[in-house]
């Protein structure tokens, strides 16, 4: 038996960084479980059984506030590299 679990993240830029979205995607064997959208500022599940993980994570402060951040510690910090080879959309 296996299983495939992962998260992608996406920075989306609107006008350079005027204005930034971050989404943290928590998938389990190809289905989106969890998600984390900055826009929301907190994770929200899915599917029900995405459920306990969004309450969990969003009773652990430190750790929402981290994701929080991540718009500018992750997203921000590098659109300069990943400008510079992308063609703007």
């Amino acid at each position: 038996a296996h299983f495939l679990e992962y998260c992608k993240r996406e920075c989306h830029f609107f006008n350079g960084t005027e204005r930034v979205r971050l989404l943290d995607r928590y998938f389990y064997n190809g289905e989106e479980r969890v998600r984390f959208d900055s826009d929301w500022g907190e994770f929200r599940a899915v599917t029900e059984l995405g459920r306990p993980s969004a309450e969990y994570w969003n009773s652990q402060k430190d750790f929402l506030e981290q994701r929080r951040a991540a718009v500018d510690t992750y997203c921000r910090h590098n659109y300069g590299v990943v400008e510079s080879f992308t063609v703007q959309r």
